[in-house]
């Protein structure tokens, strides 16, 4: 996936010194890529001072519609610290939406800057499916409270209750006692006021997926997730993730059915998405942390 343009290369090393497997070899007339094992990180080229260096299957321009792509490095220390958190306060998980739509070159753009996020040995091995139209959420809502139908009608039985408790952990009434209350209130909002408790009237919404194959699926998707969520900040949009959804497709054979999820494909994070109708005046607040230090040597 690697090549060295001879012409070009001033055989400086900055390649071999940087790539994570080792796969270039400094001789005294020229680099050779002299082993297998390449993830495509972009290391080689990224700081190679001449551009000799090319690696292929990978795009470096990522094409957004919405706004124009800046491709030169940031150094560290080239971004100002204070601008980057308060970003990271100001967004909310956003509860109030406008009915307005979300162009769908924007939610594809927020796709692709979700791809921006580092991944176990660059696997790179999540996928996105965009949701763009209200009626779409909708839709992935009325899924979702079929299932919690199901388990709410389980969990007020005592009889599955106590095979639960003798055979899964007490799982099922653990879930009665925290949660089938508030469930069964959404539920009955849903049905007869066409209340939205679970997408809060999102105009649109990206699912996240990964495969279980990868080194780690999960943090993966879930960087790529928190990229998409200030992204949307940065661009005008609120957000917000949904668990619910998650927890209900992770168990739900229909609801994998329908959003075409199998074989080992996993749903990581469901973002809902639009235009907020609440605006803040303060960051957000956050309970003070005191870190551990710990001296190993």
């Amino acid at each position: 996936m690697v090549r060295v343009d001879k012409e070009l290369c001033s055989r400086c090393g900055l390649c071999a010194k940087v790539c994570p497997h080792k796969l270039f070899e400094v001789r005294a007339k020229e680099v050779l890529v002299t082993a297998d094992g390449c993830m495509a990180c972009g290391h080689c080229r990224a700081v190679c001072p001449v551009s000799a260096v090319q690696v292929t299957d990978v795009a470096d321009v990522l094409s957004f519609q919405t706004f124009s792509e800046r491709t030169e490095s940031m150094a560290p220390g080239d971004f100002e610290t204070d601008r980057l958190v308060q970003l990271m306060r100001s967004r909310r998980s956003c509860r109030n939406y406008r009915q307005d739509v979300v162009d769908i070159e924007i939610l594809e753009d927020l796709v692709r800057i979700g791809t921006t996020a580092p991944s176990g040995t660059n696997s790179q091995s999540w996928q996105y499916t965009i949701l763009p139209r209200r009626k779409d959420v909708k839709s992935l809502g009325e899924l979702t409270a079929g299932y919690y139908r199901e388990l709410n009608s389980q969990a007020r039985n005592p009889v599955y209750r106590l095979l639960a408790k003798i055979f899964a952990g007490d799982a099922l009434g653990k879930y009665y006692r925290e949660y089938y209350d508030s469930v069964q209130e959404a539920l009955r909002q849903w049905d007869e006021e066409q209340v939205d408790r679970l997408f809060h009237g999102a105009a649109a919404a990206i699912l996240v997926t990964g495969e279980t194959t990868a080194s780690c699926p999960a943090e993966d998707a879930l960087l790529a997730t928190q990229n998409i969520l200030l992204a949307a900040h940065a661009m005008g949009l609120g957000s917000c993730l949904i668990g619910f959804v998650v927890e209900a497709v992770r168990r739900s054979q229909k609801m994998k059915k329908a959003l075409g999820l199998g074989g080992t494909t996993r749903l990581y994070s469901v973002i809902a998405l639009g235009y907020p109708a609440i605006t803040y005046q303060h960051v957000a607040g956050r309970r003070r942390v005191q870190p551990r230090i710990l001296h190993l040597a």
